[in-house]
């Protein structure tokens, strides 16, 4: 009897999915249409330039964010020229001795050294090397707080004490209070994989969003702090799970901010899907992903797999099976409005 009734259910589950799977593509673009890593339309003509050995875009684009002090896109745009530089360097080698003491160019040289640091088996060797280069590009822009984002990720590899990263931490916070890629790097520092805990990492991360400005990503630290939570692999308690959804449900908040296919929320909207597929979350997962639409973003698939983009697509098609699975066999065809949490 329990045999025949297992196999009634499966039954019915593949009847669903059948029925329901099709109508669930809606505002899903299809896979070979999604890109991982699209730049934006400032960044994207800079780093075509750079391919090509010209510096000059990337020196002017970043000159506009220092300038009106743009730090969250001065921040995002650092990193993808530093991790572009890190494998064709020449332009900003050309950079840098056209203009030695441009505070664009010593920003970018400072985050590709601690990225070129970070990769070697003797790192915290390495990454007390080029400390000297973050000076530099702190003293060169007092008010710019990316180097300072910069020497906290600098500070973590180095195992500083928590009175020194505390110490960069309250530098980084009088340049802009509110700044993303700062409150990232604390955060980190306090998860439970370095030098703090589970518990400490939330603490901060709640506090920090409950202090933000609205529409900020600060709000979805907590997310940040789920995700490392469930990456850890570790049980889960029940008032551990209702604060890792109590975290998904704020950045759900935060997404509504926005509008579908938005690229500057789209790597907090894929870390909020990889969270609320851990959770089950479904139907709540899937409207995440219509909200992606073609921006996939290696953070957080490339923590599971050398595939982001491939784990992406994997994980949304599940995400439109359970659903589909989930809905009534007669019923509306219509967009599932299933919300809830499953564990």
């Amino acid at each position: 009897m329990v045999r025949t009734m297992s196999l009634l259910r499966a039954l019915i589950r593949a009847a669903r999915m059948i029925r329901h799977t099709p109508h669930l593509s809606d505002g899903l673009p299809p896979d070979d249409a999604v890109l991982l890593d699209v730049p934006d339309n400032r960044l994207g003509p800079a780093l075509v330039a750079a391919s090509l050995g010209e510096y000059e875009p990337a020196a002017k684009l970043l000159a506009t964010t220092r300038e009106s002090a743009e730090w969250e896109n001065r921040d995002r745009y650092v990193m993808r020229l530093a991790a572009f530089a890190h494998n064709r360097g020449e332009w900003l080698g050309d950079w840098l001795r056209a203009a030695p003491r441009d505070p664009d160019a010593l920003v970018v040289k400072a985050e590709l050294a601690v990225r070129q640091a970070w990769d070697s088996p003797a790192r915290a060797e390495r990454l007390r090397e080029v400390g000297p280069l973050i000076d530099a590009a702190a003293d060169a822009e007092q008010n710019d707080p990316v180097p300072w984002r910069i020497a906290l990720d600098h500070a973590r590899g180095t195992h500083a004490t928590h009175t020194a990263f505390e110490s960069l931490w309250e530098q980084a916070v009088r340049r802009s209070s509110h700044h993303y890629g700062c409150h990232v790097a604390a955060l980190q520092y306090l998860s439970a994989q370095w030098y703090g805990s589970h518990r400490e990492c939330f603490d901060f991360a709640e506090r920090a969003a409950e202090d933000a400005l609205p529409g900020s990503l600060v709000q979805a630290l907590p997310a940040r702090a789920a995700f490392a939570q469930l990456l850890g692999g570790e049980t889960v308690s029940s008032v551990q799970n209702d604060r890792i959804d109590a975290a998904a449900d704020l950045a759900i908040t935060l997404s509504k901010d926005y509008e579908a296919g938005d690229p500057w929320p789209a790597e907090v909207r894929n870390l909020l899907a990889y969270v609320l597929v851990a959770r089950g979350r479904w139907a709540d997962a899937l409207e995440q992903f219509r909200l992606i639409g073609l921006y996939a973003t290696s953070f957080p698939w490339t923590f599971v797999t050398d595939d982001p983009l491939g784990q992406f697509l994997q994980a949304r098609e599940g995400v439109r099976i359970e659903v589909a699975a989930m809905r009534p066999l007669r019923g509306q065809r219509g967009r599932s409005s299933v919300g809830g949490h499953y564990s």
